[in-house]
């Protein structure tokens, strides 16, 4: 098993120490720069003054790259079709413009659902049919999209809020994390109990399946460590990795590779993210600037452009690169009533597809106001 990195005030005090020297010794090639630029393409806001409260918990691209899913406290799933958020031209350096409307014309349709929800995923090989979510009642449903009705229920939480849900590559594998501190992994396939649990200790906040096909699955608690997975040993051989660095509850584990495997990507309420080489047990590099104390803000990799992408509680969106420590952009929440008091970027997600040369990243907010920002790599960086 390898071992994460202390929490102890001496490794604390020699870690500021070598990051001062790395500091002194930093060559302008080092420092933080932004080959991107960002366009911001269009914001869709809440028609009434009753959706206010509509926190924007969960994000996801649909794997056929043609809808968008939200989903939060509204007890909606509301489905976007891409092409009425960004133009199919996608970044116009001639002519940029910025699209408004609300969720009440945007949205192509909604799902009403039995709970609030903190978390979707679209199930992968069903050709954007069928979507999963985890709610704040234990349960986890998937949707047939089409039909708008429920075709499958798990409820192995004992009603202890699900904070995260994925899907293995090829769909067949469910995972689910609960505030009762466990991860569930369990068959589509089959309508028994899980095929094996992992126990952390605290609330299990994050899960994911390694994106590449690969056996793993990283799972964050609120314990203050992540966790990274073999599922073909199960539960009873304990984790692989075990990732300790953050001072606070670990939110979010994204595997930080287009292959999978290698790196994964977290994020705490310290007001960290964090990559790390699991393999090795080693921190690899730290990312500030964006506030995060209580609340989850999101956390989403686009692996084929190496960029991480999150919200924070200053109500700005954040981008790192995954080369430097500092973020190379951030961007001011749009929302009439985003602030430090009210308001705060809870949820976002870029679409992942291979090849894409253009980046594009979906974000949300606790004002239920929904942003999409375009990237295209500058000149000269190519």
């Amino acid at each position: 098993m390898n071992s994460g990195i202390s929490n102890s005030n001496d490794d604390s005090n020699q870690e500021e120490e070598e990051e001062e020297e790395e500091e002194e010794d930093e060559t302008p090639e080092d420092r933080a720069r932004c080959e991107w630029d960002f366009h911001l393409a269009s914001i869709i806001s809440p028609s009434t003054t009753r959706e206010v409260s509509d926190v924007i918990g969960a994000i996801e691209f649909d794997p056929t790259g043609h809808l968008l899913a939200t989903g939060g406290i509204s007890r909606k799933i509301r489905i976007y079709a891409l092409s009425s958020l960004v133009s199919p031209h996608g970044y116009n350096n001639i002519n940029p413009t910025t699209n408004f409307s609300d969720h009440s014309t945007t949205c192509k349709f909604y799902i009403c659902t039995p709970a609030k929800l903190s978390s979707l995923r679209w199930q992968p090989n069903s050709g954007g049919r069928v979507i999963g979510s985890g709610d704040y009642d234990g349960v986890v449903t998937e949707y047939d999209v089409e039909s708008h009705v429920a075709i499958f229920e798990r409820d192995e939480h004992d009603g202890r809020r699900v904070w995260s849900i994925d899907y293995s590559i090829d769909g067949e594998l469910g995972v689910s994390g609960s505030d009762d501190g466990t991860a569930h992994i369990w068959d589509r396939r089959c309508n028994g109990g899980s095929v094996w649990a992992a126990k952390a200790g605290g609330a299990v906040c994050g899960v994911e399946f390694d994106p590449g096909g690969g056996p793993w699955i990283g799972v964050g608690s609120a314990d203050r460590h992540a966790y990274v997975y073999d599922i073909r040993a199960g539960a009873a051989g304990g984790p692989v990795a075990v990732l300790g660095g953050h001072g606070r509850a670990v939110t979010y584990v994204r595997f930080a590779t287009a292959g999978g495997g290698g790196r994964v990507v977290t994020s705490g309420t310290d007001g960290s993210h964090r990559l790390w080489s699991w393999e090795e047990g080693r921190e690899v590099r730290v990312y500030r600037g964006h506030a995060n104390k209580r609340s989850f803000v999101g956390l989403s990799v686009w692996r084929e452009g190496g960029l991480v992408g999150s919200g924070s509680e200053s109500g700005e969106v954040f981008v790192y690169d995954l080369r430097w420590g500092e973020p190379v952009w951030v961007n001011r929440w749009a929302g009439d009533r985003a602030d430090a008091d009210r308001g705060f970027v809870s949820a976002v997600s870029w679409r992942q597809t291979p090849g894409e040369r253009e980046g594009l990243l979906v974000a949300g907010g606790s004002d239920g106001v929904l942003q999409a920002f375009v990237s295209k790599r500058k000149a000269g960086y190519d």
